[in-house]
């Protein structure tokens, strides 16, 4: 599992919050790694590349076959924007609090009463806002695996209660706090309480 953290965050907040110590606590079989992002790449997509032709590529030639990604804030639109480019890479997506873009789409998608209703007309290529939402509506369920969970609080959670509706309910889980490790760090325990349900249905 890679584990993409937000903007102006660092590896070491998986580490600090206790992600790892969690996993180890459970007895799970689950190799985490931690990925650097560069933001100034986002809106060229560069490092949804350099994330397939690095850490995917060496999972997959160190012979994992079961490969996720757990994004916190940023770290989340940019595990949702792997997804929707290279959607049979992935065995699952867990999103911690994401970023889900700007308030004026998901105004549009409220006002249209939701995913389900909501027409994402035409993608221009540099509207990544746009792409991530129609790729949530147009998956399939389990194409890959969505997990999602935030804090009641969360500065983003009107766009997350949007994407909440689109899931089964028990891929999603709503925590007390805010846009914080201490409400992502619950999150995560919630996660791997359901990670053998989780993973044998991706």
């Amino acid at each position: 599992m890679l584990l993409l953290p937000g903007a102006r965050e660092n590896g070491d907040g998986f580490a600090r919050a206790g992600f790892q110590a969690a996993v180890r606590e459970r007895g799970l079989a689950i190799e985490l790694e931690c990925c650097e992002l560069e933001y100034e790449h986002v809106t060229d997509r560069s490092m949804l590349t350099r994330l397939r032709s690095g850490p995917i590529a060496n999972a997959r030639a160190g012979g994992c076959e079961v490969i996720w990604l757990a994004g916190v804030s940023m770290g989340g639109l940019m595990a949702l924007g792997f997804a929707e480019q290279y959607p049979t890479e992935l065995n699952g997506v867990c999103l911690i609090a994401p970023y889900l873009g700007s308030r004026i789409i998901s105004r549009e998608i409220s006002l249209a009463g939701g995913v389900a209703g909501w027409n994402p007309g035409e993608v221009a290529a540099e509207d990544e806002d746009r792409r991530i939402w129609r790729f949530i509506k147009s998956r399939r369920e389990g194409q890959p695996a969505l997990y999602l969970g935030y804090g009641r609080d969360d500065r983003f959670a009107e766009s997350q209660r949007l994407l909440a509706v689109a899931l089964p309910a028990d891929s999603v889980d709503v925590v007390s706090g805010a846009h914080d490790w201490l409400a992502w760090r619950q999150v995560w325990n919630r996660f791997l309480d359901k990670w053998a349900t989780l993973s044998c249905a991706a």
